[in-house]
C-alpha cells in the first residue's frame, strides 16, 4: 500500500493505544481491537431486498458472517422466488417486509432491488427499525428520514477508478 510504519501508527492511535514502543503490536490483540472498532463484533443482522442476479450472488457469495453480520432473510416480489431457500436464507413476499422486521429487529437493509422502487423500499426498511442502508442500486436515494445511515455503492465508480489506475499504469 506504499504506507510507512510511523503512517500506520499515525492512523492506529486515533483510535488509543495498541501497541508498545519499541516492541511493536500483539496481532491478535491489535485484530479484536480493529474488530471492535468495525463494528464487528456487535452481531449485526441484514435482510437482502431484491433476489434478482445480484441480490442472489450476494446471498450465495459474500459471507457476510466473516464480518459480523447474520444474514437472516430475503425479500422480493416474483412468486417463482417467495418460499424458497439460497444458501440458507429464506425468500419472503415483500408484502411481508414490515411484520417480519417488526419480529426480527434488524441492523441493515441490503438494496439489490430495481431503481424505481429503491427509495420506497429504503423508507420501509427505516420507518421498521433498520438502522442502515447498503445501497446497491446505483441511485442516490432521497429518503424521508435525513439522519439515515447510507451506504452507497456504485460499480461505475469501481470501473472507472480500475480504468484510470491501468491508464495509468507503466
Amino acid at each position: 500500500m506504499n504506507l510507512t510504519a510511523s503512517q500506520i501508527r499515525q492512523d492506529l492511535s486515533c483510535f488509543g493505544e495498541f501497541g508498545q514502543q519499541g516492541y511493536g503490536y500483539n496481532v491478535e490483540s491489535l485484530r479484536k481491537e480493529v474488530a471492535e472498532i468495525l463494528g464487528m463484533t456487535r452481531k449485526h443482522t441484514a435482510v437482502i431486498l431484491g433476489v434478482g442476479n445480484l441480490g442472489r450472488a450476494l446471498i450465495e457469495n459474500f459471507h457476510f458472517d466473516r464480518y459480523g453480520v447474520g444474514l437472516t432473510a430475503a425479500f422480493d416480489v416474483d412468486p417463482e422466488l417467495i418460499g424458497r431457500e439460497i444458501s440458507g436464507v429464506q425468500v419472503y413476499s415483500a408484502d411481508e417486509l414490515e411484520r417480519y422486521l417488526q419480529e426480527n429487529p434488524t441492523s441493515i437493509g441490503v438494496l439489490t432491488v430495481p431503481q424505481s422502487v429503491a427509495s420506497e423500499m429504503a423508507d420501509r426498511l427505516l420507518q421498521n427499525g433498520t438502522k442502515g442502508i447498503w445501497n446497491f442500486t446505483n441511485l442516490e436515494l432521497q429518503l424521508e428520514n435525513p439522519d439515515a445511515i447510507v451506504e452507497n455503492v456504485h460499480f461505475s465508480d469501481s470501473l472507472l477508478t480500475l480504468s484510470y489506475l491501468i491508464s495509468e499504469a507503466p
